[in-house]
């Protein structure tokens, strides 16, 4: 069974991925992701998840309903399958594939298998 996974894009293409039964993990650039309960390890850390909150080595992000509000003053909103930041950064979500567009001409494709994701 697939799971939905939603998107919110912060600063220099990182995001937020919102995986039902696995947790909110904060994207923040190319790697390779785990997630073990509210846990998250990345190749720029250890991710924590409580409640509404999320908890990185560069920053708390807070959600309500289809907003997310990110250090240094970075909102992101989720349409459907489409989120957009306030950085310009937009990206979707199709099935386990998702496609970042950031501020910069920069892209990435992130894939997530399980409690793996996957970005390049």
């Amino acid at each position: 069974m697939l799971k939905l996974t939603t998107v919110v894009v912060a600063a220099c293409v990182a995001l937020v991925l919102s995986i039902p039964a696995v947790a909110q993990m904060i994207i923040q650039g190319l790697g390779t992701y785990q997630t073990y309960g509210n846990q998250t390890y990345g190749p720029n850390g250890t991710q924590q998840r409580y409640g509404n909150q999320t908890y990185t080595p560069n920053g708390t992000y807070q959600t309500y309903g289809n907003k997310t509000y990110g250090p240094n003053g970075t909102n992101y909103s989720t349409y459907g399958n489409t989120t957009y930041g306030s950085n310009g950064t937009t990206s979707q979500t199709y099935g386990n594939q998702t496609y970042i567009n950031g501020p910069n001409g920069k892209h990435l494709t992130c894939s997530t298998y399980g409690n793996q994701t996957d970005c390049n």
